[in-house]
């Protein structure tokens, strides 16, 4: 298909989910299932995250249909930012149980220090990269900005931005799995 017809089918799709259409949201599940699940990986950690992100993303589809407006006329975008926002709350809430569980005066000093120690590791890590990738990593991974808001500050595409974080994950995870900080 191409580009027309795919945001030509996402309005069509939109407009069925909006009037209710049960099989409008299992047509958009099965087109968009698979990307999003890819995403989800990048943004959590096991299975049962990656599901319960991707599930609730198709439920805020199904339950904003009715107000939604696609700027670009695609449906996908607006899934991957829906998941994206479902990720950070989830990582809230589980940073938020984390506090929950332990009191800050019951940590104990060794593990945060060995905490710190991991993330300084890491930071030394992306401080290596190049100063353009180094820079990608800062904006994505560490500030959580999206791939087009950091093409968009750094004047690069989308694309270009895609494959050096990539890139970067792949040159961080060989480093852990090798070294075994």
């Amino acid at each position: 298909m191409d580009t027309d017809t795919d945001t030509d089918a996402d309005v069509a799709l939109t407009r069925r989910l909006a009037g209710g259409d049960r099989a409008a949201l299992a047509d958009a599940f099965d087109r968009f299932a698979p990307t999003l699940t890819r995403y989800a990986w990048a943004l959590a950690g096991s299975r049962q995250d990656v599901e319960e992100l991707v599930q609730d993303t198709f439920l805020t589809l199904w339950q904003k249909a009715d107000t939604l407006q696609l700027s670009t006329r695609a449906l996908l975008p607006w899934l991957l930012v829906v998941c994206r926002n479902h990720a950070r709350n989830q990582a809230r809430a589980v940073a938020g149980r984390a506090a929950d569980e332990l009191p800050a005066d019951l940590v104990a000093p060794e593990a945060d220090q060995e905490a710190r120690a991991r993330l300084r590791w890491v930071r030394d890590e992306i401080d290596a990269l190049p100063p353009l990738d180094r820079r990608i990593c800062e904006l994505c991974l560490i500030e959580g900005h999206s791939y087009t808001e950091a093409a968009t500050m750094l004047g690069l595409s989308v694309g270009a931005v895609t494959q050096r974080v990539s890139r970067s994950r792949a040159r961080l995870k060989k480093a852990v799995t090798h070294d075994e900080h």
